[in-house]
């Protein structure tokens, strides 16, 4: 699914007014019926007090839409105008006409009303601003939101959360309504997505409201969610006739004194994807460590790390990940370095490789074309500086992309795959994941794709997609606080009888493009409602 930038989603609008000879007014009123639809379908006219707050923009129009309807069922409804603005938009003033002629009048708040009474067990429907804020609300609008947000009631956002900026971090995000549920029109938005942003949206759906088919097929956006239905096409199933050297083989180079596991766990997980050889190559104090463990792989050694110079020779031209445990010492960056120059085949580069090559950056020139780098937020900090916010991490790790024509991967709640002038957003995977270990998994299910032949962007989607899915398949058995990195390992065959149609799939846990009718974001029918907390997943 694509993320529209601004510009995007107003040059939508304007295509889909053209094409279908349809009013903005036309469109506002099959977008709000479309949530007023889904709101119904889950409230069956059950006599919650419905409280929906709109501004005067074409935001607050699609309340008024929705509260119409609403009025109409027969539903208890409590609409207010919040005038941050003398201004209004025509499709507002045509809708708050609509509604008064359905003696609904609405209560009108601005710098001097009183704060709405507003009880727990109320549904609240978020209309104030859309898309188009660009500044802080007035520090009055910015009240009534906490007032909102301390209510306790279950809030539902209409588009957006008022206060949220679409390519900006509010300055207080207090002032930000905080949505148990986001109704989005056609798209999700990327801040939706982001650790600070994301930590005061819940859950959202997309509403697909019929905008015109031909402008989403031919707009390239910026970002875009990873699509099941994609990846299940990438899949390659084994024909009766292969065998071990169809599949590759894989190299895992790290390791040190007590650091063996994360080689071992890389390892297997490279298995696990259907690589037809591992070897392993650690310091000498890893060959009975992984030779017992993992009976399947092969171990290359040397006597100590330092001794890693041999290596070049042996592995130029094969797939390899490296950096796992491999630590930082001057003999190390040296053989390190010097097998980087020679390798002509994109790499997997996790943890101390890449802490390695922020060391020495004038290294970064031989990174292999299309590698694929794996850091943890504290890696990638040192890879290209420091941030300020999220959105400049973003714009830092985009630019580092393309100037060393490389993959980069951004770890947390919703990994991100950037290459080039484009970013994949995952959704699958949870806060449990946030454990010893799992990155090495992801860094050796990387490697592992990578050695049976997929190319190198579809071996990083299909790894963060398939590494996140694992983990969701095995956190209902073990809990949040229980699951390992052993415990993704377990579930990665699972992952990939899922992906590969033998299973059939879950619906993503951090959002969705149709409604569910088990969401446990939905508001019950007694108004009571349930919390779900999004956290940062560092692997």
């Amino acid at each position: 699914m694509k993320i529209l930038d601004r510009s995007q989603i107003y040059e939508a609008d304007a295509q889909t007014l053209n094409a279908q000879e349809i009013s903005s007014t036309d469109l506002m009123e099959r977008a709000a019926t479309k949530a007023f639809d889904w709101l119904h379908h889950r409230l069956q006219g059950n006599p919650v007090n419905i409280h929906v707050f709109c501004g005067t923009g074409n935001n607050g129009g699609d309340g008024l839409v929705l509260a119409r309807h609403l009025v109409e069922h027969g539903y208890h409804v409590a609409v207010y105008v919040v005038k941050y603005s003398e201004r209004r938009s025509d499709d507002f003033l045509t809708n708050l006409k609509r509604l008064k002629a359905r003696k609904m009048w609405p209560e009108y708040l601005d710098e001097g009303s009183p704060l709405p009474e507003l009880h727990p067990d109320a549904l609240i429907v978020d209309c104030v601003f859309g898309i188009g804020l660009n500044r802080p609300p007035q520090s009055w609008v910015g009240a009534l939101f906490e007032h909102l947000n301390a209510s306790g009631a279950f809030i539902l956002s209409i588009d957006m959360p008022s206060g949220m900026y679409l390519d900006q971090l509010p300055e207080d995000l207090s002032k930000v309504v905080h949505a148990n549920h986001i109704l989005t029109f056609q798209a999700p938005k990327l801040v939706f997505f982001l650790p600070q942003t994301g930590a005061v949206i819940q859950q959202w759906e997309a509403l697909d409201i019929g905008l015109d088919a031909a402008y989403l097929d031919s707009v390239i956006p910026e970002y875009e969610l990873l699509d099941p239905t994609v990846l299940r096409s990438w899949y390659r199933p084994r024909s009766k006739f292969d065998h071990k050297g169809t599949f590759g083989h894989a190299f895992i180079l790290g390791g040190s004194h007590g650091k063996i596991g994360a080689v071992a766990l890389a390892s297997r997980a490279a298995l696990l994807c259907g690589t037809g050889l591992v070897t392993a190559c650690v310091p000498g104090c890893g060959y009975i460590p992984l030779q017992t463990q993992l009976p399947e792989i092969m171990v290359h050694t040397t006597a100590a790390m330092e001794e890693h110079l041999e290596l070049p020779e042996v592995l130029s031209g094969q797939t390899a990940g490296i950096g796992m445990g491999l630590g930082t010492g001057a003999g190390v960056q040296k053989a390190f370095l010097a097998w980087l120059k020679i390798q002509k085949q994109p790499v997997v580069l996790d943890a101390d490789a890449l802490n390695i090559l922020s060391l020495n950056p004038k290294a970064l020139k031989d990174i292999p074309e299309e590698s694929i780098l794996t850091p943890h937020p504290g890696e990638l900090k040192r890879l290209i500086g420091a941030w300020k916010d999220d959105f400049e991490k973003l714009k830092k790790a985009r630019a580092f992309a393309q100037k060393w024509k490389c993959i980069l991967l951004i770890k947390g709640a919703h990994t991100m795959i950037l290459r080039k002038e484009k970013g994949y957003i995952n959704l699958t995977g949870n806060p449990g994941m946030a454990t010893g270990g799992s990155g090495d998994v992801l860094s050796g299910m990387i490697t592992g794709l990578r050695a049976t032949g997929y190319p190198p962007l579809q071996a990083a989607l299909l790894g963060v997609y398939l590494h996140g899915r694992a983990g969701d398949l095995s956190v209902g058995e073990t809990g949040v606080e229980a699951l390992t990195a052993s415990d993704i390992l377990s579930r990665i065959g699972m992952a990939f009888r899922e992906l590969s149609g033998q299973l059939p799939s879950q619906p993503p846990q951090n959002g969705s493009t149709e409604p569910s009718e088990n969401s446990s974001q939905e508001p019950a029918q007694n108004g009571s409602q349930s919390h779900s907390e999004s956290s940062e997943k560092p692997s």
